[in-house]
């Protein structure tokens, strides 16, 4: 087991606001500064998802295009990740970004499932939606990647989505090595758990990779198991706003700064950018 743990940083998502959390950046710039303190943090891998300079989720290509070449001026060595997750966006739209601008990797959803934010205090359901992500847009999305050098992060929300996996790899279209993505916590998928966790590690492929995605405040103890089993972490103003202390984040990097902490605190080193690339045989540079 490698004492080396990758620590990516999700720096904005598409549903968060400013009103929730002041720090969650929009405009390109905006999120070039907050990958760089993520990096300056410890991040090696910063996933991003497109926002208009008003907030709302856009997959326009020049603004991804932007997005690159800023962060890629201020901080050249991180691996950029870009999302292709939509709810009602045509897959052509939601993979254009990856096939014109070209990241080192980027997100592949591996299966359909409902996607709800419920408060029991209010006792009424927020961005209830169905997350779609049938076979055939997921090979397509997959081939896309594979023609244009891009590594697929396989994110994975349920246990039957890392089932899915086996067919395309049993067509030839998926093949190692495999990155894995773990997401804990959104309601519709699989509950934030410790237990949950080691049971998605059985199902993988041997000698595939692996991170935990832990939506709001389980976040930190399923970076401390993920640690324990062996796996790599993401943090970030996506998944979380808060630190383990309860105080809200003012940066990705205040997050970032933490998930080091916790890293060091289980005897662990968190990898650099050329450790990562080795973890991941990651070897083309975008």
């Amino acid at each position: 087991m490698t004492n080396k743990v990758i620590i990516s940083a999700a720096l904005t998502g598409a549903i968060t606001t400013r009103e929730q959390c002041p720090a969650i950046p929009y405009a390109p710039k905006e999120l070039a500064q907050e990958a760089k303190r993520a990096y300056d943090a410890g991040a090696t891998i910063a996933h991003i998802h497109a926002r208009t300079d008003d907030g709302f989720p856009t997959w326009d290509v020049e603004t991804f295009r932007a997005i690159k070449a800023e962060t890629k001026a201020i901080c050249p060595e991180i691996i950029i990740n870009f999302s292709t997750g939509a709810i009602g966006v045509a897959k052509e739209e939601r993979i254009k970004h990856v096939i014109d601008v070209k990241p080192d990797i980027a997100a592949l959803n591996m299966g359909s499932m409902n996607y709800a934010i419920y408060s029991s205090k209010k006792k009424k359901f927020y961005h209830d939606h169905v997350f779609a992500n049938p076979f055939g847009d997921i090979i397509y999305f997959l081939e896309q990647m594979n023609e244009h050098g891009v590594r697929p992060e396989m994110e994975c929300f349920d246990t039957g989505h890392i089932g899915n996996t086996r067919p395309l790899i049993d067509m030839g279209l998926l093949k190692p090595p495999y990155e894995f993505s773990f997401v804990m916590g959104v309601l519709g998928g699989i509950p934030a758990t410790a237990e949950n966790l080691a049971n998605q590690k059985r199902n993988i492929p041997d000698g595939s990779t692996w991170q935990v995605i832990g939506i709001q405040r389980q976040q930190w103890e399923l970076i401390a198991a993920a640690l324990t089993l062996g796996g790599n972490i993401r943090v970030g103003l996506e998944d979380n706003f808060y630190l383990p202390n309860g105080d809200m984040a003012q940066s990705n990097g205040d997050l970032v700064e933490a998930g080091v902490n916790l890293v060091r605190i289980m005897g662990k080193e968190p990898a650099t950018i050329e450790e990562t690339r080795k973890i991941l045989k990651l070897e083309s540079v975008n």
